[in-house]
């Protein structure tokens, strides 16, 4: 016999949420794990320098503040070993974010590798490597890391959790004040209690999963080191795991809300001791909620970058007004198709709740849309501004398809002239759809103990089969189960509101993706102004010091072979005093016949630009008011003749600002 279920989401949620993880999935993959809100902005020495002599130490500047740990900057020489001292130095003055680590004195010649990994401020890895020079470029055995911080599975899980967390929240906070309200009967819906609970539950599960995987994600991207105790301690005393602390903390009290609402408050007849119980749940759970909230505000985006102090009571609204309208969707998503009996009245009371959430939305949105993106351009040429736009055009559809909800709102609320004037269910009126079908299973196992009882024909020879009596039942409860189902589905403005709201609520689990992907990616104010630091920095070899280059040279003729020292003072646009030293093998001075040098940018054009010096003594030749037109990568040529004969030219690319 074919027997009928009870009505639940059905396939179509399903299929809707599938798509939604599949999108949820491709934003994540996308998402390159280690833009976060911090970023390299200079070096000292730069990316790809050729340095005369070997600097004392190697300094870093970032955008925003950073926690570096004893290992976060590593100097390799060329065969791999440390060159550095392992001590992290402060170097920060004002709204300067520098650090610098110390070198090894007596360091050879070659291409050394600067590799560093820290944490910003708002809680997300960065890690970068480059490469500079002592004397002359060469081959190195340091291979860099191909994986990103923060990518890999641990990167993966940490993702995941994240959303879940988000979500979660909405849930939970939403779904109470859903119930408090705009549906006081749905504390005893045993759907919607589910609901709050497996909320409350997953928050505090992914918070957990967070907390253990912190000191991977940060550091080694191993999933084992999850469970290393060491490592777990040094992520308690960061700000992100008294965040994350904090926040299981206000899990505890959240748990007592729960039990509190779905429990005394559930059973609680007296109009007036349940009126004081509402009141006391609304204000301890509002302050809860935002507590909650706040460790979000407390580690991530807004608690960097300007105006902090504002930036952080925002984001909480933000967060809360998100629960309120999301995490009420669903427990009203939930109440539709599972609970059908839920009231009119409570849906209009949700409409507005939705209503004043999309206002605070905007505010808040905007606030946080001019705060992390900066300009027009950063709107559409970083990442950051890319997504913000896909989350504003969600949020169009979204308000779209509520738009729609609310019209079948309305027309739920607007009694036909045919309707009697009815009123609203009561406790005792109103009973839950499982606890309807219980009831159901109940008195048709009783009717079938009867029915058998009173054939004594058949009871002669057989006592009363319980697990008959029990199949009956079923089948009897399945049977007036499908009939609630057809009354239920057969008002159209119900049936229309629920798949409104169940549209609406996929929408909802795409634009919490994207909420996600967002948080953990760099504001495109700050992308915009290490794009501009970065071109700075590239158009200049060494910061602050003059333009050092070591060319070695072979004329092939007698004493033909030695080292050209060039050295550009400052090294900018402008006037630059050129000095040149010639030197043997052994580093003593070479007494040459004539030395020339030649400047060439050959993206533009222009050169060579040729530079006779002036020999000031021995080795050393000299040239001022050297002028560099523009900006660029010139390519400096050095010509050596050692004897009427003998000559060469050598040459290096080097940038210049």
């Amino acid at each position: 016999m074919t027997t009928t279920t009870a009505p639940r989401l059905g396939t179509a949620v399903a299929r809707l949420l599938i798509l939604a993880a599949a999108l949820l999935g491709t934003l994540l993959a996308g998402a390159a794990p280690a833009s976060a809100h911090a970023a390299l902005t200079g070096s000292d020495p730069r990316d790809g320098a050729v340095v005369a002599t070997a600097p004392k130490e190697v300094n870093l500047t970032f955008s925003e503040q950073v926690a570096m740990s004893a290992d976060s900057i590593r100097v390799l020489d060329p065969a791999g070993r440390r060159a550095d001292t392992g001590e992290i130095r402060d170097l920060c003055s004002g709204s300067v974010v520098r650090y610098g680590v110390g070198l090894r004195a007596g360091l050879p010649d070659g291409t050394y590798t600067v590799a560093w990994q820290t944490v910003s401020a708002d809680s997300h890895p960065i890690a970068g490597a480059f490469t500079f020079s002592i004397g002359a470029p060469s081959t190195t055995s340091v291979a860099l890391p191909e994986q990103n911080a923060g990518g890999g599975i641990v990167g993966a899980l940490y993702g995941i959790a994240r959303y879940l967390s988000y979500a979660a929240f909405a849930v939970l906070v939403g779904g109470g004040a859903f119930v408090l309200a705009c549906w006081p009967r749905g504390a005893s819906v045993r759907p919607v209690q589910r609901t709050v609970v497996r909320g409350w539950l997953t928050l505090t599960v992914a918070t957990l999963a967070m907390l253990l995987l912190r000191s991977p994600y940060t550091g080694s991207g191993e999933l084992a080191d999850a469970f290393d105790l060491a490592g777990l301690k040094s992520v308690l005393e960061t700000k992100t795991g008294a965040a994350l602390t904090s926040r299981l903390l206000l899990l505890g009290a959240a748990a007592l809300f729960v039990a509190v609402l779905f429990g005394s408050y559930a059973r609680r007849t007296d109009p007036k001791e349940r009126k004081d119980l509402a009141f006391g749940l609304g204000l301890g759970g509002t302050v809860v909620a935002a507590g909650i909230a706040g460790t979000w505000a407390l580690a991530e985006h807004a608690s960097t970058g300007i105006q902090p102090g504002i930036a952080m009571p925002v984001d909480i609204l933000h967060l809360l007004a998100v629960a309120a309208w999301l995490g009420g969707l669903t427990v009203l998503l939930v109440a539709l198709y599972r609970a059908p009996s839920v009231e009119r009245s409570a849906v209009e009371r949700f409409s507005k709740v939705a209503f004043g959430s999309v206002l605070v939305l905007a505010a808040t949105g905007l606030y946080q849309s001019w705060r992390q993106v900066g300009s027009w351009s950063a709107l559409t040429d970083t990442r950051y501004g890319q997504l913000l736009l896909v989350k504003i055009g969600l949020m169009a559809v979204l308000l779209g398809i509520a738009w729609v909800s609310r019209r079948w709102t309305q027309r739920l609320a607007a009694p036909t002239s045919t309707e009697e004037p009815t009123e609203e269910p009561t406790e005792a009126k109103a009973v839950d759809a499982d606890e309807e079908a219980e009831a159901d299973e109940e008195r048709a196992a009783d009717e079938a103990v009867i029915d058998t009882a009173s054939d004594p024909e058949s009871a002669s020879d057989t006592a009363p089969d319980p697990e008959r009596a029990a199949q009956l039942a079923r089948q009897r409860a399945a049977v007036a189960t499908a009939r609630r189902k057809r009354e239920r589905d057969a008002d159209p403005e119900r049936a229309g509101l629920r798949r409104s709201v169940l549209t609406e609520a996929a929408v909802a689990v795409v634009l919490l993706a994207v909420t996600t992907v967002l948080t953990s990616t760099e504001p495109g104010r700050t992308e915009e102004e290490a794009g501009r630091a970065g071109s700075a920095a590239g158009s200049a070899a060494v910061p602050d010091r003059p333009v050092d280059i070591r060319l070695p040279f072979d004329t092939g003729g007698v004493d033909g072979k030695g080292v050209v020292r060039l050295s550009l003072d400052p090294g900018r646009t402008g006037a630059n005093a050129l000095h040149v030293f010639v030197e043997r093998p052994n580093g003593k001075p070479l007494d040459v016949p004539e030395v020339k040098v030649a400047l060439t940018l050959e993206a533009k054009d222009v050169g060579p630009l040729p530079v006779a010096p002036d020999r000031i003594q021995t080795g050393h030749w000299s040239a001022s008011g050297v002028q560099i037109p523009m900006a660029g990568e010139w390519k400096i040529q050095v010509t050596v003749r050692t004897s009427d004969i003998d000559q060469t030219t050598i040459d290096k690319n080097v940038k210049i600002g």
